[in-house]
């Protein structure tokens, strides 16, 4: 038997391979009809007989090489679980993986993801969009994006995987508004409304802005409702709650002050603290901006109104990590934001205002202390029941300013993604960007920005009670995606970054 990986013939036959498997059980090559078709499919680098009848099946259709492609996948991965399974090897994943994917996401994540989804992967796929280079799935509770390179339409150039958060029936939600400012591309609209659909989202606003042009002026899509109780449609003014996307104004604000001489970053941060302390003396600046503290995070995120940080936390505030090694800390931005109303006398949300959100034109940013109401162009948050129904989740906002408790328009975030390097010498922007701390999953962390070196990204999520949020700067262009309903926004992004790209490069 020969183990020669084959390619596929322009126009391949399911019937010939079919004859070639019983000629060659015949000639007594294999000892089960099973076997050779086993056999054929890997010398032809498919990892099943069902998933090269697929991908020959798929052949006969310009729409069904991404198709192709995803079926592998999923038969490969299905059952990586066993005991019995192997992995891909380098060269397996580079038939089905362009080389610029795969020096993004490393052979040896991608295997650990998809492996980790295995029981995911082998319930029923469910094809809910299929065009000649993309298809969306789903299967076990996830969304699957899959996208190959037109000039190789045989390897996957884009691949992405993340929870659905469950089906809604609840048919407030049915025939949303769309609503838009500026010009955006029609394939954004597309995607707007798509994602909208196949997530069972309550409200939805991308947007997104070039960083070189200034001031900059981004378009918005808004899709769906504000308020579902009073039926108002969202607009592209509707403020949402950023969550922690707040940090990245946090850690701007901080530089700031750095640029101006009131603090360094290699400064202890227990010599700047006044109303609470840390519990490691040690503990510096830098180190609470890249999320290197380790300190704890006792106390309740999220609350009617925002409390005073002595009565939330304590005087002081506890160590869980060794100083150094990255461990996602609230709590330490909230000791930042302390720091800065110490140094200044001022709220931390009046210096953040002065320093960052005035100068860049953010005038629908705020910091309220409570949930705003209607009357602040305000969203309400949605949860989804068991049913499927949408109900509120409850007024309940961030206790700690600094880590997550700005509000803003989609527009306005852009326009701090496009423009927050203006704030700030050369040098500390760049160091903003640098890589502090490794974060789980390849990311690595700035101060306070989330940076994947190989792709060129950096940005930050946001997630909290009733919604979610993501800021990305993507080469020369900012994204924001925000919700009103808790779902991974990060891939919203994604999806948007993707079919920009591929409209801007020919054979799209």
């Amino acid at each position: 038997m020969s183990d020669q990986p084959r390619s596929l013939p322009d126009q391949p036959s399911l019937r010939y391979l079919k004859l070639e498997a019983k000629r060659r059980l015949s000639a007594s090559e294999f000892a089960t009809l099973h076997e050779a078709h086993l056999a054929i499919a890997r010398e032809h680098g498919f990892s099943s007989w069902n998933a090269l009848r697929q991908a020959i099946e798929a052949s006969f259709d310009p729409g069904g090489y991404a198709t192709a492609q995803l079926m592998w996948l999923i038969s490969r991965f299905a059952y990586a679980d066993g005991t019995d399974w192997a992995a891909p090897t380098d060269d397996e994943l580079r038939e089905h993986f362009t080389d610029r994917f795969l020096s993004v996401v490393t052979p040896e994540r991608l295997v650990r993801t998809l492996s980790g989804r295995a029981e995911q992967l082998r319930d029923e796929v469910v094809l809910t969009s299929v065009e000649p280079l993309r298809v969306r799935a789903q299967a076990g509770g996830m969304q699957l994006e899959a996208a190959v390179d037109p000039a190789e339409p045989n390897r996957l150039a884009g691949l992405r995987v993340y929870p659905i958060g469950g089906k809604v029936t609840d048919g407030r939600v049915a025939a949303p508004s769309t609503r838009v400012h500026g010009e955006p591309p029609a394939a954004v609209l597309q995607v707007a409304n798509e994602a909208f659909a196949e997530l069972g989202l309550v409200g939805l606003v991308l947007s997104a802005g070039d960083v070189s042009v200034s001031p900059p002026d981004p378009w918005v899509v808004s899709v769906g409702w504000a308020d579902l109780e009073a039926a108002e449609p969202l607009r592209p003014g509707h403020r949402f709650p950023a969550y922690s996307i707040t940090k990245l104004i946090t850690a701007t604000t901080v530089l700031r002050l750095v640029a101006d001489g009131l603090v360094d970053l290699e400064r202890p941060a227990n010599e700047c603290l006044r109303t609470v302390r840390l519990a490691d003396d040690d503990v510096t600046v830098a180190d609470l901006l890249s999320h290197q503290g380790g300190i704890a995070t006792p106390f309740p995120m999220f609350a009617e109104r925002v409390p005073d940080l002595a009565d939330l936390a304590g005087p002081e505030l506890d160590i869980e990590g060794p100083r150094g090694e990255f461990k996602y800390s609230n709590a330490g931005y909230a000791a930042l934001g302390q720091l800065v109303e110490d140094l200044t006398g001022q709220t931390y949300a009046e210096v953040a205002t002065r320093l960052v959100l005035g100068p860049l034109g953010m005038t629908n940013a705020f910091f309220p202390s409570s949930w705003p109401g209607s009357g602040a162009d305000a969203v309400s948050g949605y949860a989804r029941a068991d049913d499927g129904s949408l109900h509120p989740s409850g007024d309940l906002v961030c206790t700690v300013p600094a880590a997550g408790g700005l509000w803003a328009t989609a527009a306005d975030l852009a326009r701090f993604g496009a423009s927050w390097e203006s704030l700030l010498p050369e040098e500390l922007a760049r160091e903003a960007l640098t890589p502090h701390s490794n974060r789980p999953g390849g990311v690595q962390v700035g101060l306070g920005w989330h940076v994947n070196v190989r792709s060129n990204l950096a940005g930050h999520p946001g997630g909290g009670i009733g919604g979610a949020t993501s800021l990305v700067l993507d080469h020369d262009r900012v994204h924001v995606a925000m919700t009103n309903r808790r779902v991974p926004a990060e891939p919203l992004n994604g999806r948007v970054m993707w079919v920009l790209r591929m409209a801007a490069e020919p054979g799209s």
